[in-house]
């Protein structure tokens, strides 16, 4: 279902291209058992990161009572929880284990409303509380890169601000960034990164910021250009070497 209440019926094959272009997210989709199973694997992954996947099955009972279950769709991780057990480090992320499990502590206590109110507040936190961790960049390797923590860090580090959260008397309304509060992927995260020299890249910055206020201005930034041989050409003049450029300033974000 796109924007606008657009319903377009795609097979598989189709679907899956589909959705490598629609990274931009917007759409709902509605699939065959198996169908769901990978296109929201190839979501999560397009995204970073299976720990991105939680699945809800909802259905009902003859006399009407909703049937719920919840699971983390990215599977037991057995490789992370062996590499656990021989001593080695990991950096495994909980998000769709975690959603999973506060969702069913959320229907658990509309079944039996009891202690309700008091599971309603620490699931709200502890959601809240991984969300802000991913957030602040505070999260797992997936997603934060190298500098990203591990395992029992994330889990420490999320502990230590959901008990603050629940010492407060109220439950926080779920956190909406702002247009101007969003943030790019960190340009660390990923193999490519790992292959740059860090020092000869702010030597090489400098020597275009010639003013050293850590900016470089349109001049600075037109010098940079020629330098390397990517400033775009006028029309007519295009050749080989600035087609990339070209293609960059054409596509529409």
């Amino acid at each position: 279902m796109l924007k606008g209440g657009d319903l377009v019926h795609l097979i598989s094959d189709a679907a899956t291209m589909q959705i490598i272009r629609w990274t931009g997210g917007g759409f709902g989709m509605a699939c065959h058992n198996y169908d769901g199973d990978m296109l929201t694997d190839e979501v999560a992954q397009v995204h970073r990161s299976p720990g991105f996947i939680t699945s809800n099955l909802v259905g009902k009972s003859d006399d009407g009572t909703l049937i719920k279950e919840f699971e983390a769709s990215h599977g037991t991780v057995a490789d992370l929880w062996h590499a656990h057990l021989r001593g080695e480090e990991t950096s495994m992320n909980p998000l769709g284990m975690v959603v999973a499990l506060l969702g069913a502590m959320d229907h658990a206590a509309v079944l039996d409303p009891t202690s309700q109110a008091a599971v309603t507040k620490f699931t709200v936190n502890c959601r809240e509380a991984v969300y802000a961790a991913f957030r602040e960049g505070r999260g797992t390797r997936d997603l934060t890169g190298p500098q990203g923590l591990t395992t029992e860090q994330f889990v420490d580090t999320v502990a230590e601000d959901l008990a603050k959260r629940m010492a407060l008397d109220e439950i926080p309304a779920p956190y909406v960034a702002a247009p101007q509060d969003e943030t790019h992927a960190l340009r660390k995260v990923g193999p490519a990164y790992s292959e740059i020299d860090e020092d000869q890249m702010k030597q090489f910055f400098s020597k275009f910021d010639t003013d050293g206020n850590g900016a470089i201005s349109f001049e600075e930034f037109v010098d940079m250009t020629l330098e390397l041989g990517i400033a775009p050409k006028k029309a007519g003049l295009l050749n080989a070497s600035n087609k990339k450029v070209a293609e960059l300033i054409e596509t529409p974000k």
